[in-house]
């Protein structure tokens, strides 16, 4: 999954990378960003690896002449995918938006599409703007999977008690220290949840899930500990045993990241 926490940015002095620019000129743009993750080593800039963020930087960098540095919303994994992502930057450029949008994804490899580009707010940071976030999870049950699919969803062709399922899945509408369902030890784990809803139709079950914020593999985990719901090795009301003991167990796993999408982020 995903922690929100600050990027690599400029975030507090968004300009700073184009100190050598006239700070009057500088505008502040916002990405709306889609693309598949898999061939990724995630969102942010890694060094020698290959990351949506590098590829998204180094192509406004060819089109401005300025070394730019983007703030996202929401900072992904390897291999999950993005619906809506959003990130802002701050640059000099004569473009037009759909001049801008148009020159980026001919740069951009086809996996990673940006699907809006607008000029915002000076304040506008699409981390710290951010109302809320919303990730949906897909697994397929069929018994066979079909290949346009592999990439994009979790395959468990096995039983699992659905309506148990649906019901623990509402166990997580809270407001709450999320430690249990995450990776890592977090100074401030408290996350409020406002919808997290599980629905099956044609072989699919589909989880979403709106939160103010998540830690790193919440969403994955959160899906990890219903699958041991559908196959009856907790009971929903297990869930609560699980949020008070504040600590990761065996009956929390992470469930794979093709499974995962970023949807959308509210402002």
């Amino acid at each position: 999954m995903v922690e929100e926490q600050a990027l690599s940015s400029t975030e507090g002095n968004p300009g700073s990378a184009q100190s050598d620019q006239d700070s009057s000129l500088t505008e502040n743009f916002k990405l709306i960003i889609s693309y598949d993750g898999t061939e990724y080593h995630g969102w942010q800039r890694q060094p020698g690896k290959i990351t949506i963020q590098a590829l998204i930087e180094n192509a406004l960098q060819r089109l401005t002449g300025q070394v730019i540095k983007l703030q996202a919303a929401g900072r992904t994994d390897a291999g999950v995918h993005a619906i809506g992502q959003v990130a802002s930057f701050r640059a000099v450029s004569r473009l037009k938006e759909s001049e801008l949008l148009r020159a980026l994804n001919a740069l951009l490899p086809p996996d990673i599409r940006i699907m809006e580009v607008a000029r915002v707010a000076r304040d506008f940071q699409a981390r710290k703007s951010a109302h809320s976030k919303i990730y949906r999870y897909r697994i397929k049950t069929s018994v066979i999977l079909s290949p346009f699919d592999y990439r994009y969803v979790f395959h468990y062709p096995h039983p699992l008690n659905k309506e148990a399922m649906s019901l623990a899945a509402r166990c997580f509408e809270r407001q709450d220290d999320f430690t249990a369902f995450s990776s890592g030890f977090y100074q401030h784990p408290v996350r409020h949840v406002y919808h997290s809803i599980l629905e099956a139709a044609d072989e699919e079950l589909v989880f979403t899930i709106e939160a103010n914020g998540f830690l790193r593999h919440m969403v994955r985990t959160i899906v990890g500990t219903l699958l041991m719901v559908g196959r009856n090795r907790l009971a929903p009301e297990g869930i609560e045993e699980l949020f008070k003991g504040k600590k990761r167990t065996r009956l929390s796993p992470t469930a794979p990241a093709r499974g995962l999408y970023l949807v959308k982020v509210i402002y």
